[in-house]
């Protein structure tokens, strides 16, 4: 469906083609082609009244009926409430073992337009990059509709430096809300994820873009060149990756490892560790400059107080505080450790406060993020 919106003014940039124009020819050639999307709650698809009404899904509809012949594959890769720097820790376990031929990257809603999140943005677009498979990537930018917040300026400095094409809500759907054209209620309940009508229009945005490119196929692109442009930033996330208890065996005392089945990648509280008395201590060996605590944040008071500490630097101990005073569930909450720090192998603490005897909810440590 095709809505009264400035469609062209949603390129914020049309990149190099050549990837992208090369799956749909093999598309139109009858094989398999895989779309992969990563993101955040929007992708997973919050506030949609099914999955099958996210945008995600319904660009993939679309593709399946361009390209019948094609056996089209979707994977949907997000997790509601998080960045690009748990998606550069975890692409390749969530997404990339898939071989996807085509993928949709979706942060700029909840990253801050801050120079770290350039950083750990710019990991992520190389990691994906660096692909064998050498997959189409497009950049994808959600916007707050009440205001027009986001991290575009920043995300778009990487898809333009690496010649990136980039869908823009903010330039599209955003300034129709502005001139009173569409009411936020409309498309959103909460000024941020789309209902069913939202997400079909944000779905109609990218297709635009991706019909645009079919009808241009016949427009030679030039091959981009194979080896990676020099980082523009320090680029510490690239090589970002993610300890859980499917993957290292730290020493614990009192914590236990998590067993339960995970029931898709949005099932994000799996494959960690529980703890639930002051005192109880997990340690873990990490490489890199680097290092983030992941944690559930729990909307059950009291929940427990943990601290971290680096190397015995007790000086710098960080608090890890699982009590979250929202009401729309549990969070994943990323705390960095360190940041631009030794690139050696570290030693991390984390140890349970006194207080924990009155928690209706233990603590619930994800992961360690090595970067």
């Amino acid at each position: 469906m095709k809505f009264a919106l400035d469609y062209e003014n949603a390129i914020a940039n049309r990149g190099n083609l050549f990837q992208l124009k090369r799956v749909m020819e093999r598309a139109m050639a009858g094989e398999m082609i895989t779309l992969g999307f990563l993101g955040g709650s929007i992708t997973q698809g919050s506030l949609a009244t099914k999955p099958e009404n996210c945008y995600a899904y319904r660009v993939y509809e679309w593709w399946s009926r361009q390209f019948p012949d094609a056996k089209t594959v979707y994977i949907n890769a997000g997790i509601g409430a998080t960045t690009s720097e748990y998606g550069v820790a975890r692409v390749e376990a969530d997404l990339l073992k898939h071989q996807p031929d085509v993928v949709f990257v979706e942060f700029s809603v909840n990253d801050e337009s801050t120079e770290h999140f350039k950083e750990t943005y710019e990991g992520l677009v190389r990691k994906i990059l660096r692909e064998e498979t050498a997959p189409a990537l497009l950049l994808v930018h959600n916007v707050y509709y009440h205001n027009g917040a986001n991290a575009q300026v920043m995300h778009a400095q990487i898809g333009r430096y690496y010649d990136l094409p980039e869908i823009s809500m903010q330039s599209c759907i955003y300034p129709e809300v502005v001139k009173g054209h569409i009411t936020n209620r409309e498309i959103t309940p909460d000024d941020l994820h789309p209902n069913d009508l939202g997400h079909e229009m944000v779905a109609s945005v990218i297709t635009y873009f991706l019909e645009r490119v079919k009808k241009e196929l016949a427009q030679k692109e030039d091959a981009p060149e194979k080896k990676l442009r020099k980082p523009l930033t320090e680029n510490a996330f690239e090589n970002s990756y993610r300890l859980q208890n499917d993957n290292c065996r730290p020493e614990m005392s009192g914590f236990v490892a998590d067993e339960t089945v995970q029931n898709g990648v949005a099932d994000c509280f799996k494959h960690g560790w529980t703890a639930e008395k002051a005192g109880d201590a997990i340690s873990f060996p990490i490489k890199g400059s680097c290092i983030t605590a992941c944690y559930r944040r729990s909307v059950k008071h009291p929940a427990p107080v943990a601290e971290a500490v680096v190397d015995g630097d007790k000086e710098h101990t960080v608090r890890l505080d699982a009590n979250f005073d929202e009401t729309w569930g549990d969070k994943l909450e990323l705390t960095p450790l360190l940041l631009h720090g030794e690139n050696k192998e570290h030693t991390v603490e984390i140890r349970l406060l006194e207080g924990t005897e009155d928690c209706v909810v233990p603590f619930y440590l994800v992961a360690v993020l090595g970067s």
